[in-house]
């Protein structure tokens, strides 16, 4: 049972940092373009060609799939593709948060026994310090609001951790 309300928070707080980070980024999209691989990442996405070497065909693919949210108004594929960087960075986030209550959960209850509130809130506290304070920071934060490779890459690489913890 009490490992059953462990999950049931885990859950719920690790979607509350996906939610803060979510509505964070998408309040602060880039409305257009970027100076730099931005502006090249949206326009061969929208006409589905290849960038500049190498090219990242995932994330074109990934890309492409959200230019169809704009319904046909260009003035809008820029946003619906930094929208994109934007959720894929806020579901990195989640699941760093869920990697750090998972490694954060095997060093500090061991047993069903050691399902106290105190430790609860320790490993959700590490979560949620741990995703929020990695969400916020200058480097991340700067490709989750424009269309760049990073934000995907994150995204992949926290969820193949997450499935390999």
């Amino acid at each position: 049972m009490r490992e059953k309300n462990y999950r049931l928070i885990n859950n719920i707080t690790g979607w509350v940092a996906f939610a803060v980070a979510a509505v964070t980024y998408l309040m602060t999209i880039e409305p257009t373009t970027s100076l730099w691989d931005c502006s090249e990442f949206i326009s061969s996405a929208f006409k589905l060609e290849v960038g500049h070497p190498p090219g990242n065909p995932v994330f074109m693919i990934m890309a492409r799939f959200f230019t169809l949210f704009a319904g046909g108004n260009v003035s809008k594929v820029a946003a619906m593709v930094n929208s994109m960087s934007a959720l894929a960075s806020a579901f990195a986030v989640l699941f760093l948060f869920w990697s750090i209550t998972h490694l954060a959960k095997k060093m500090m209850i061991k047993n069903e026994n050691q399902y106290t509130s105190g430790r609860i809130i320790a490993v959700m506290s590490a979560g949620l310090v741990g995703s929020i304070a990695y969400g916020f920071s200058d480097s991340f934060w700067f490709s989750a609001e424009e269309a760049i490779v990073f934000a995907s890459s994150a995204f992949f690489t926290a969820l193949v951790f997450l499935g390999n913890p």
